[in-house]
């Protein structure tokens, strides 16, 4: 996928309603999780798993992620962490 095409979001759109279950995309384009929820300013990504099934959620500074929308209007993100690097982080649980 060519992000350099993609509009990047304003501060603004940082918003649960808009960033929930984007996709995220790791350094070699490959998809590495998603979008689970906010938690203030971290950003919950279920990694792994089928289908939402055995995904491990981990918690990164939304400014780890680089999110932008697409020619459709679909939103996902970009990151320099990979799939393997997320499923080593500690589990996130909300309080």
């Amino acid at each position: 996928m060519d992000h350099s095409k993609h509009t990047r979001l304003a501060t603004t759109e940082l918003t649960p309603e808009i960033l929930e279950g984007a996709t995220i995309y790791g350094p070699g384009d490959e998809k590495v999780g998603s979008v689970s929820h906010l938690h203030g300013s971290q950003v919950v990504i279920d990694v792994g798993g089928f289908l939402g099934i055995g995904a491990k959620p981990v918690s990164v500074a939304i400014s780890e992620l680089e999110f932008m929308r697409d020619e459709d209007g679909g939103v996902h993100a970009v990151t320099n962490w990979t799939k393997d690097r997320l499923k080593e982080m500690p589990e996130h649980v909300d309080p």
